[in-house]
Parts: C-alpha cells; structure tokens; sequence
C-alpha cells in the first residue's frame, strides 16, 4: 500500500474532509474519503501519539456508581447514552481536558485519575479521530448549568444493577467505547 496524494476537500473549524489518492497491494490506484479533527493540508503526518479528544469515565465516589451521560447528538437526530467527553485545547494535557470536561458537562469534579489510555481510533475506517480514555473517580452533585447552547446533557448514574439493565434495551443508542466499559461495569462491577 503506498500513498500518493493527500486532499484537502473541506475547510471548516471541528471537522473535515480528505480524499486520499492510494495504491492498493496489487497497484491499482484507489481513493478513500474521511474526516478528520486535523486543519493541516495532510492529517497523514500529525504527532498520532496526542490524542484529539478525551473520554472520562467517572466513578461517584460517594454514590459509588458509574457516571454516565445521555446527549443529544445531531448526526443520530437523537439521544446517545455516552460519556464525558472533549477535544483537547492546545497545551492543555489529557488530565486537564478530562478534568474541564467533566465539570462543564456534568458539574461534577474530578478527584483522582486512576488510568488513562493512549492515543486510540474508534472508527478508522471513516476518520483518523483518536480519543484518550480517562478513568477518573468525581465527586459533587450533577449539573446542566455548565453545559454550551449546543449541549442538550442529563447526568445519570448507574450501580452495576442499573447498567445491566440498560445494557438490555434495544431501544438505546450507545456509543461504541462506552457500551464496552458499561458492559464490563455491569459484570463486573469494576470500571
């Protein structure tokens, strides 16, 4: 596989679009579109070990439960149960977005991290967006106060009952990453 050609086809703040020109193993000339978080000319040679976005995974540590978000999301037209999650501000490390996100999505604030994960991809088939987990333990009480115009947010906490429970419907959309660790969650009772 050999790239020859990397194409700009949109220019807009949070997200764009790339046409790739490539060859594929048996040399026939191929093209392939995705998004990316990237405002460069060519994403191909941004620092992949900085992540674009954070994901906190947020445990009450007085409710002792799992913290979790249902967002509106526009390009479901509906709601997504999910996580805490941010783009990254420039100089800002991954505690610090995790940390800012938490309370402006929650109001909730973060008291220890406990693990954080690389730099990942969740969809590289579609878009070079890669994410850190956090794992952090919060407290505080839930608030929308905090959220952007653009936010339509509800704080739920979850025991491990609770997301067994949810994980059973058919009639909720979940994010990828955050159906996996509710799933471990409601096994084991463990994030």
């Amino acid at each position: 596989m050999k790239i020859n050609k990397v194409k700009k086809i949109t220019d807009c703040q949070h997200l764009n679009l790339f046409l790739i020109n490539y060859k594929d193993r048996k040399n026939c000339e191929k093209e392939w579109i995705f998004a990316s978080r990237s405002k460069d000319l060519n994403p191909l040679e941004k620092d992949y070990t900085m992540p674009d976005a954070v994901v906190i995974v947020p445990f009450h540590i007085q409710e002792k439960k799992l913290v979790v978000i249902k967002e509106f999301r526009v390009s479901l037209g509906g709601y997504q149960y999910g996580f805490p999650a941010g783009l990254m501000d420039i100089g800002e490390t991954v505690e610090q977005t995790g940390k800012r996100e938490l309370f402006e999505e929650t109001g909730l604030t973060l008291t220890r991290v406990l693990k954080k994960s690389p730099a990942i991809f969740s969809s590289s088939g579609m878009t070079d967006e890669s994410i850190s987990l956090l794992f952090v333990e919060c407290e505080g009480s839930p608030t929308s106060l905090f959220n952007e115009a653009s936010e339509d947010i509800e704080v739920i906490m979850l025991s491990q009952k609770q997301a067994l429970d949810i994980l059973c419907s058919n009639t909720i959309k979940f994010d990828v990453k955050s159906w996996i660790v509710l799933n471990t969650f409601a096994s084991q009772g463990v994030i």
